[in-house]
């Protein structure tokens, strides 16, 4: 793999807009209308989520992540997207460069709701 051109610079206030929390993925379930989209129940501690991911065809099992702690975006606006809600964004590694994407997870456990930045 080519690593792709790093974007154009952004200041630090952008990048502090972006509320990066660790959240643990409880359940995954299939968004019936779609053939790509996942629906993850995901706990950050003080209320869960529901944050819908293009994770279908990218596991054999997506429900292999369920129990497993991941980093999501959560101050998004909400986004209908094949009849579902997302509340959220999962941050995954690799989609963009056309690899096998894998989870961007948390080196030890952490609390759920937990910032990154």
């Amino acid at each position: 793999m080519k690593p792709a051109p790093i974007k154009a610079l952004i200041n630090f206030e952008d990048f502090a807009k972006l509320d990066i929390r660790v959240g643990t993925i409880t359940m995954v379930s299939e968004v019936i209308k779609s053939d790509k989209l996942m629906k993850l129940t995901v706990d950050f501690g003080d209320h869960t989520r529901s944050i819908l991911s293009g994770i279908k065809q990218e596991r054999v099992d997506p429900k292999e992540i369920e129990g497993k702690q991941a980093l999501f975006v959560v101050n998004l606006p909400d986004r209908t997207m094949a009849g579902e809600i997302s509340q959220g964004m999962l941050f995954d590694i690799g989609y963009d460069d056309k690899i096998n994407p894998c989870l961007a997870v948390p080196e030890n456990t952490m609390p759920n709701g937990s910032r990154a930045g």
